[in-house]
């Protein structure tokens, strides 16, 4: 469903910019989460408060991203695309979407396990301080710290995933475009 005239086979203009700006801050927040403990000590605390930012960030345009998509069908694959390759696509972007919502939840509670989150505010990008999880916090301490420690492994495992569904995705929609020679790109290329 276009949202404007002439332009069937697209996605909406919300939807496009919501892919892209999701786009460009999870692959920003992989980096800067795989980089962060490289960095110097006395920028880390500023690269992981960043990076918290930037998942909370992920996390409401993934939800209002959803919210859209319930409301807006997405336009039609390519006609000649074969019907594995549809059916992979979906279950890779049903994927996508699941470590879109899995990353900055694992993040946000992996955080509220954090021994010092009751001395240290968490503040979204420094400009006010965002909530941890409550439940998390009042639990013992023996339990939050093994908590910690868990959810921090699945956060790691599930930025591994993320990074080579993001992979398989760019591969498919540069195999779509260049080999097959379907106009995906038009599908969700700003115009």
């Amino acid at each position: 469903m276009a949202d404007e005239p002439g332009l069937a086979g697209r996605y909406t203009t919300p939807a496009i910019v919501a892919h892209w700006l999701v786009a460009v801050l999870m692959i920003g927040n992989l980096v800067l989460g795989l980089l962060a403990e490289k960095l110097p000590e006395e920028n880390i605390r500023f690269a992981i408060d960043t990076h918290k930012s930037i998942g909370i960030t992920v996390l409401g345009l993934v939800l209002l991203r959803i919210l859209w998509r319930l409301g807006h069908k997405p336009p039609p694959f390519s006609a000649g695309m074969a019907a594995w390759e549809r059916g992979l696509a979906h279950v890779a972007h049903f994927g996508l979407y699941a470590l879109m919502l899995f990353m900055p939840l694992t993040g946000w509670m992996h955080d509220s396990a954090w021994k010092a989150a009751p001395e240290v505010p968490m503040k979204l990008f420094g400009l006010f301080e965002w909530p941890r999880l409550s439940f998390i916090m009042s639990m013992p301490d023996e339990q939050k710290e093994r908590l910690h420690g868990l959810l921090g492994e699945m956060h790691e495992i599930g930025g591994y995933a993320l990074i080579i569904l993001l992979i398989l995705h760019i591969a498919g929609a540069l195999k779509h475009q260049f080999v097959d020679g379907h106009p995906e790109f038009r599908r969700m290329w700003p115009r």
